[in-house]
């Protein structure tokens, strides 16, 4: 499992390093392109064209080593806080384009996105409030077999515990948090404006972990991948305590449960 996840961050760092480096590349060629033509308006116009293209440059580079130095060193570096939303906004779309062209699957290349954004998630955020905390799911969590409408009211479940929402449910009552199930993106950007949270732990597929942390930047979101083994959107599962070690570390210490041990060391979380 190490090995996978070392495979999923030399992943990213291979992809950022090429997307950054491309990036950098055509802002160059913007500068120079135009160059020319700009002299009829002055030396002045030509100069604040480049510096211009210049300060986009120094940007992408600095967002670049931000996260370049929070991955590699797990250490934060001077003004990087926002390398996130560069990763997130900007880079993981022309990830996905570069990766392409060299054949690889936007599965590898969402995983690698997803490990990343936990870790520089877990190196940023600090701890919450319970009801400030929101887990999130899709609704291939629930049997298929069941008739049971969960989106708008997650009560309605009967705990019969032929799917994970019943270990869930428990989670949700034993810390106090939020707990909704959303069959799609609109409806779960209307649940995250609805509750506020500051946090999110979200349950999915590679694909929709992506696309929820884009949607949802700034607000952190932390992913925890579900588990397939009837195919994608199929009564899926997922790890009950992945999703309990994520709450203990993201829950502030001294609003945990009472029978919550707290000198009982967590699995490390290195996110998937």
């Amino acid at each position: 499992m190490s090995v996978e996840k070392d495979n999923k961050k030399r992943l990213f760092i291979g992809l950022i390093t090429g997307t950054c480096v491309l990036l950098c590349a055509f802002l160059a060629l913007l500068w120079y392109v135009p160059y020319a033509g700009l002299d009829s308006f002055g030396a002045w116009a030509s100069w604040s064209w480049g510096l211009f293209i210049f300060a986009l440059i120094v940007l992408v580079g600095w967002g670049y080593v931000g996260l370049l130095t929070n991955v590699v060193l797990q250490r934060t570096f001077p003004f990087s806080q926002k390398a996130r939303g560069l990763s997130v906004k900007l880079f993981l779309p022309l990830m996905t384009i570069l990766g392409r062209v060299f054949g690889l699957s936007k599965r590898k290349i969402r995983g690698s996105f997803i490990k990343v954004n936990n870790e520089l998630v877990l190196s940023e955020v600090g701890r919450f409030d319970p009801e400030k905390i929101m887990i999130l799911t899709p609704h291939c969590l629930q049997a298929s077999r069941c008739d049971m409408r969960l989106t708008y009211d997650i009560d309605n479940c009967k705990r019969c515990g032929l799917c994970t929402i019943k270990g869930l449910l428990e989670l949700r009552d034993k810390y106090g948090v939020h707990f909704h199930v959303a069959t799609g993106g609109t409806i779960a950007r209307r649940l995250v404006v609805q509750n506020r949270p500051r946090m999110i732990i979200a349950i999915a597929c590679e694909r929709d972990l992506a696309s929820g942390i884009q949607d949802t930047y700034p607000l952190p979101v932390y992913g925890v991948l579900n588990e397939r083994p009837n195919g994608p959107c199929l009564d899926t599962q997922v790890s009950l305590i992945d999703v309990e070690n994520a709450l203990r570390r993201f829950i502030k210490e001294d609003k945990l449960p009472e029978d919550v041990d707290k000198n009982v060391a967590l699995t490390p979380l290195t996110g998937l």
